[in-house]
Protein backbone atom coordinates (compact mmCIF):
# COMPACT_ATOMS: atom_id res chain seq x y z
CA UNK A 1 0.00 0.00 0.00
CA UNK A 2 0.84 3.81 -1.14
CA UNK A 3 2.33 4.93 2.19
CA UNK A 4 0.86 8.08 1.85
CA UNK A 5 -2.44 6.71 1.15
CA UNK A 6 -1.54 4.33 4.73
CA UNK A 7 -0.91 7.54 6.74
CA UNK A 8 -4.19 9.12 5.01
CA UNK A 9 -6.39 6.05 6.45
CA UNK A 10 -4.53 6.10 9.81
CA UNK A 11 -5.16 9.71 10.17
CA UNK A 12 -8.93 9.15 9.10
CA UNK A 13 -9.22 6.56 11.57
CA UNK A 14 -8.11 8.83 14.43
CA UNK A 15 -10.43 11.30 13.43
CA UNK A 16 -13.40 8.81 13.47
CA UNK A 17 -12.47 8.33 17.05
CA UNK A 18 -12.12 12.00 17.81
CA UNK A 19 -15.57 12.56 16.23
CA UNK A 20 -17.09 9.66 18.46
CA UNK A 21 -15.80 11.56 21.40
CA UNK A 22 -16.56 14.78 20.66
CA UNK A 23 -20.13 13.25 19.39
CA UNK A 24 -21.31 11.26 22.93
CA UNK A 25 -19.73 14.35 24.73
CA UNK A 26 -21.72 17.06 23.23
CA UNK A 27 -24.73 15.33 23.70
CA UNK A 28 -24.23 15.14 27.60
CA UNK A 29 -23.34 18.81 27.40
CA UNK A 30 -26.51 20.12 26.43
CA UNK A 31 -28.17 17.98 28.59
CA UNK A 32 -26.34 18.72 31.51
CA UNK A 33 -26.81 22.42 30.18
CA UNK A 34 -30.76 22.23 30.76
CA UNK A 35 -30.87 20.20 33.32
CA UNK A 36 -30.97 22.39 36.28
CA UNK A 37 -33.29 24.29 34.70
CA UNK A 38 -35.86 21.32 33.87
CA UNK A 39 -34.97 20.13 37.67
CA UNK A 40 -36.38 23.42 38.85
CA UNK A 41 -39.20 24.42 36.29
CA UNK A 42 -40.64 21.07 36.93
CA UNK A 43 -42.37 21.34 40.42
CA UNK A 44 -42.64 25.36 39.73
CA UNK A 45 -44.80 25.66 36.45
CA UNK A 46 -48.48 24.65 35.73
CA UNK A 47 -48.66 22.08 32.63
CA UNK A 48 -49.84 24.25 30.30
CA UNK A 49 -46.69 26.17 30.56
CA UNK A 50 -44.12 23.51 31.29
CA UNK A 51 -45.01 21.24 28.29
CA UNK A 52 -45.01 23.48 25.50
CA UNK A 53 -41.44 25.13 27.00
CA UNK A 54 -40.29 21.50 27.81
CA UNK A 55 -40.54 20.17 24.29
CA UNK A 56 -39.44 22.98 22.84
CA UNK A 57 -35.95 23.04 24.63
CA UNK A 58 -35.80 19.42 23.62
CA UNK A 59 -36.16 20.11 20.26
CA UNK A 60 -33.94 23.07 19.98
CA UNK A 61 -31.39 20.99 22.22
CA UNK A 62 -31.78 18.17 19.72
CA UNK A 63 -31.09 20.87 16.27
CA UNK A 64 -27.93 22.44 18.13
CA UNK A 65 -26.83 18.71 18.90
CA UNK A 66 -27.60 17.40 15.17
CA UNK A 67 -26.03 21.00 13.48
CA UNK A 68 -23.33 20.04 16.04
CA UNK A 69 -22.16 16.25 14.26
CA UNK A 70 -22.62 17.64 10.78
CA UNK A 71 -20.05 20.35 11.23
CA UNK A 72 -17.91 18.70 13.60
CA UNK A 73 -18.27 14.78 13.13
CA UNK A 74 -18.98 14.03 9.56
CA UNK A 75 -22.48 13.01 9.76
CA UNK A 76 -24.63 13.86 7.00
CA UNK A 77 -28.82 13.99 7.69
CA UNK A 78 -31.50 13.66 5.25
CA UNK A 79 -34.86 14.51 7.86
CA UNK A 80 -36.56 16.62 5.47
CA UNK A 81 -39.40 14.22 4.88
CA UNK A 82 -40.35 15.01 8.64
CA UNK A 83 -40.94 18.54 7.46
CA UNK A 84 -44.29 17.36 5.82
CA UNK A 85 -45.89 16.46 9.59
CA UNK A 86 -44.84 19.44 11.47
CA UNK A 87 -48.33 21.22 10.66
CA UNK A 88 -50.77 18.36 10.84
CA UNK A 89 -53.09 17.17 13.38
CA UNK A 90 -52.80 14.18 15.96
CA UNK A 91 -50.95 11.37 14.64
CA UNK A 92 -49.22 8.32 16.28
CA UNK A 93 -45.61 8.24 14.51
CA UNK A 94 -43.89 4.67 14.75
CA UNK A 95 -40.32 3.89 13.50
CA UNK A 96 -38.17 1.45 13.40
CA UNK A 97 -34.85 1.39 15.85
CA UNK A 98 -31.61 1.16 14.97
CA UNK A 99 -29.74 3.72 16.66
CA UNK A 100 -29.84 5.68 19.87
CA UNK A 101 -30.02 8.89 17.22
CA UNK A 102 -33.06 8.28 16.25
CA UNK A 103 -35.57 9.90 19.22
CA UNK A 104 -32.74 13.18 18.48
CA UNK A 105 -33.63 13.09 15.15
CA UNK A 106 -37.38 12.89 15.00
CA UNK A 107 -37.51 15.68 18.14
CA UNK A 108 -35.61 17.89 16.56
CA UNK A 109 -38.10 18.63 13.35
CA UNK A 110 -41.32 18.34 15.41
CA UNK A 111 -42.41 20.63 17.82
CA UNK A 112 -45.38 18.74 19.00
CA UNK A 113 -44.07 15.39 19.31
CA UNK A 114 -44.30 13.56 22.60
CA UNK A 115 -42.21 10.30 23.18
CA UNK A 116 -43.39 6.90 25.18
CA UNK A 117 -40.09 5.88 26.91
CA UNK A 118 -38.59 3.35 29.18
CA UNK A 119 -39.47 4.51 32.15
CA UNK A 120 -36.06 4.02 33.40
CA UNK A 121 -35.19 6.85 31.13
CA UNK A 122 -37.39 8.69 33.33
CA UNK A 123 -34.79 8.57 36.41
CA UNK A 124 -32.13 9.25 33.90
CA UNK A 125 -29.43 11.75 35.42
CA UNK A 126 -29.28 13.68 31.87
CA UNK A 127 -32.64 12.65 30.28
CA UNK A 128 -35.02 12.19 33.26
CA UNK A 129 -35.88 16.05 34.19
CA UNK A 130 -36.01 17.33 30.36
CA UNK A 131 -38.12 14.47 29.77
CA UNK A 132 -40.41 14.96 32.89
CA UNK A 133 -40.84 18.56 31.93
CA UNK A 134 -41.71 17.70 28.37
CA UNK A 135 -44.46 15.41 29.74
CA UNK A 136 -42.95 12.21 27.94
CA UNK A 137 -44.86 9.08 29.05
CA UNK A 138 -43.79 5.79 30.36
CA UNK A 139 -43.72 2.54 29.74
CA UNK A 140 -44.32 0.99 32.96
CA UNK A 141 -47.78 0.57 33.92
CA UNK A 142 -49.59 -0.06 30.84
CA UNK A 143 -53.67 0.96 30.97
CA UNK A 144 -51.79 4.48 32.58
CA UNK A 145 -49.65 4.85 29.37
CA UNK A 146 -52.62 4.04 26.49
CA UNK A 147 -54.95 6.62 28.91
CA UNK A 148 -52.21 9.15 28.59
CA UNK A 149 -51.29 8.59 25.21
CA UNK A 150 -54.79 9.35 24.19
CA UNK A 151 -55.14 12.27 25.96
CA UNK A 152 -51.75 14.06 24.39
CA UNK A 153 -53.30 12.67 20.88
CA UNK A 154 -56.77 14.82 21.23
CA UNK A 155 -54.37 17.69 22.26
CA UNK A 156 -53.17 17.58 19.21
CA UNK A 157 -49.53 15.94 19.91
CA UNK A 158 -47.55 13.65 17.70
CA UNK A 159 -47.32 10.63 19.31
CA UNK A 160 -43.61 8.85 18.81
CA UNK A 161 -43.78 5.01 19.33
CA UNK A 162 -40.66 2.33 18.35
CA UNK A 163 -42.92 -0.59 18.39
CA UNK A 164 -39.86 -3.24 18.85
CA UNK A 165 -39.95 -1.95 22.27
CA UNK A 166 -36.14 -1.27 22.18
CA UNK A 167 -33.45 -1.22 19.66
CA UNK A 168 -33.25 -3.68 17.23
CA UNK A 169 -31.26 -6.37 17.95
CA UNK A 170 -31.53 -8.33 14.56
CA UNK A 171 -31.29 -6.04 11.91
CA UNK A 172 -33.57 -4.67 9.85
CA UNK A 173 -36.41 -5.18 12.30
CA UNK A 174 -37.35 -6.97 15.85
CA UNK A 175 -40.79 -8.40 16.28
CA UNK A 176 -43.22 -5.63 16.83
CA UNK A 177 -45.63 -5.27 20.19
CA UNK A 178 -48.92 -4.79 20.38
CA UNK A 179 -48.67 -0.92 21.92
CA UNK A 180 -49.11 1.29 18.33
CA UNK A 181 -52.31 -1.10 17.77
CA UNK A 182 -53.52 -0.67 20.80
CA UNK A 183 -53.22 2.98 21.46
CA UNK A 184 -54.38 4.24 17.96
CA UNK A 185 -57.78 1.91 18.53
CA UNK A 186 -58.81 3.62 21.40
CA UNK A 187 -57.57 7.34 20.34
CA UNK A 188 -59.21 6.61 16.63
CA UNK A 189 -55.73 8.26 15.21
CA UNK A 190 -54.00 7.48 11.90
CA UNK A 191 -50.62 5.66 12.56
CA UNK A 192 -47.89 7.23 10.10
CA UNK A 193 -44.58 5.21 9.57
CA UNK A 194 -41.31 6.06 9.78
CA UNK A 195 -38.57 4.30 7.93
CA UNK A 196 -34.72 5.02 9.13
CA UNK A 197 -31.80 3.90 7.97
CA UNK A 198 -28.43 4.08 8.57
CA UNK A 199 -25.27 3.57 6.41
CA UNK A 200 -23.66 2.27 9.91
CA UNK A 201 -25.05 0.61 12.25
CA UNK A 202 -23.68 2.90 14.92
CA UNK A 203 -25.04 2.97 18.43
CA UNK A 204 -27.13 0.17 17.67
CA UNK A 205 -28.02 -2.47 20.32
CA UNK A 206 -24.81 -4.62 18.92
CA UNK A 207 -22.42 -1.86 18.77
CA UNK A 208 -20.29 -1.11 21.24
CA UNK A 209 -20.37 2.16 22.98
CA UNK A 210 -17.29 3.40 22.23
CA UNK A 211 -16.58 2.08 18.92
CA UNK A 212 -16.45 4.62 16.26
CA UNK A 213 -18.67 5.06 13.36
CA UNK A 214 -17.69 4.50 9.55
CA UNK A 215 -17.30 8.24 8.40
CA UNK A 216 -19.04 9.71 7.26
CA UNK A 217 -21.76 8.67 8.81
CA UNK A 218 -25.15 8.85 6.71
CA UNK A 219 -28.80 9.18 8.28
CA UNK A 220 -32.39 8.91 6.56
CA UNK A 221 -35.83 8.95 7.72
CA UNK A 222 -38.50 9.20 4.91
CA UNK A 223 -42.37 8.29 5.27
CA UNK A 224 -43.91 5.38 4.76
CA UNK A 225 -47.76 4.13 4.60
CA UNK A 226 -50.17 5.85 7.23
CA UNK A 227 -52.51 2.98 8.38
CA UNK A 228 -55.94 4.26 9.56
CA UNK A 229 -56.96 3.50 13.32
CA UNK A 230 -56.97 -0.53 13.59
CA UNK A 231 -60.36 -2.64 14.30
CA UNK A 232 -58.43 -5.58 15.14
CA UNK A 233 -55.34 -5.11 16.88
CA UNK A 234 -53.58 -8.47 16.58
CA UNK A 235 -54.00 -8.14 12.92
CA UNK A 236 -52.92 -4.68 12.75
CA UNK A 237 -49.85 -5.47 14.78
CA UNK A 238 -48.75 -8.07 11.72
CA UNK A 239 -49.80 -5.81 9.06
CA UNK A 240 -47.48 -3.21 10.43
CA UNK A 241 -44.36 -5.33 11.11
CA UNK A 242 -44.98 -7.02 7.40
CA UNK A 243 -44.87 -3.78 6.11
CA UNK A 244 -41.81 -2.39 7.73
CA UNK A 245 -40.17 -6.17 6.99
CA UNK A 246 -41.05 -5.01 3.39
CA UNK A 247 -39.70 -2.00 3.17
CA UNK A 248 -36.37 -2.28 4.97
CA UNK A 249 -35.71 -5.65 3.31
CA UNK A 250 -32.96 -4.14 0.92
CA UNK A 251 -31.50 -2.36 4.28
CA UNK A 252 -29.28 -3.97 6.39
CA UNK A 253 -26.65 -1.62 8.05
CA UNK A 254 -25.07 -4.81 9.44
CA UNK A 255 -23.26 -5.20 5.87
CA UNK A 256 -22.20 -1.46 6.37
CA UNK A 257 -20.30 -2.03 9.64
CA UNK A 258 -16.04 -2.09 9.78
Amino acid sequence: MNPLHQEKKILWRLYEYVAMYCGLGGLAVICLIWLPFAMLLNPLLPRRIGLPLGRQAIRWGMRIYLAFLQTCCACRFDLSDLDQLRDEGPLILVANHPSLLDAPMILSRLPKAVCIMKASLLDNILFGAAARLARYIGNNAAIEMIIKAREELHAGAHLVIFPEGTRTRNMPLDTCMPTTGLIAGRAKVPVQTLLIEFSTPYLGKAWPLFRPASLPLHCRIRLGRRFDPPGNVKVFTRELEAYFRSELASFSPSTAAV
